[in-house]
């Protein structure tokens, strides 16, 4: 190759070379306005961010603070409800114990009514009822000697000959 060829092959190349470092510089420049611009617009949201940040932070510290008192109440009412589930119970147990003896009072009660019904029932079968039938047979007998005493010894022809009609 010609050194003439040569040196403008290379002067070409360095005006390329140049051009593309123009171009990076432009570039770069570019970026640097870029940047510039979100700084100052970052700028201009720092404290509105700050701002939020610091109400963040109180509204976090209240629930906290709130969430603490719910705790603490919550706590209190479980342990209230415990005391009143535990008188409940008492009370439904001794109401329990004492239907219990109720219902065994009653039973006795009961028991002891339905023996002396029996034993009067008894009573009245062996002390009333017997001796009025008693007095009864003995009325029936005394009414049929009457009955009979008062036919006279004869008895009646039609009496007699239904009687021996029977037997033959």
């Amino acid at each position: 190759m010609d050194p003439n060829t040569l040196l403008v092959i290379m002067a070409v190349f360095v005006c390329i070379s140049a051009i593309a470092l123009l171009i990076q510089a432009g570039l770069l420049f570019g970026i640097y306005k870029a940047s510039r611009g979100m700084q100052a617009n970052a700028e201009r949201l720092t404290p509105k961010i700050e701002a939020l940040l610091e109400t963040s932070r109180v509204t976090i510290e209240q629930s906290r603070k709130q969430i603490t008192e719910i705790t603490s109440r919550t706590t209190e009412i479980l342990d209230s409800t415990k005391r009143q589930l535990a008188r409940v119970e008492e009370f439904v147990d001794d109401a329990t114990s004492r239907a219990r003896v109720q219902m065994d009072r009653a039973e006795m009660v009961l028991d002891d009514t339905m023996n002396r019904a029996q034993d009067t029932v008894a009573v009245v079968q062996h002390g009333i009822m017997k001796p009025l039938r008693e007095i009864q047979g003995v009325a029936s007998g005394l009414r049929t000697a009457f009955q009979y005493l008062a036919k006279g010894n004869r008895p009646h022809p039609s009496a007699v000959t239904a009687d021996e009609e029977m037997f033959i």
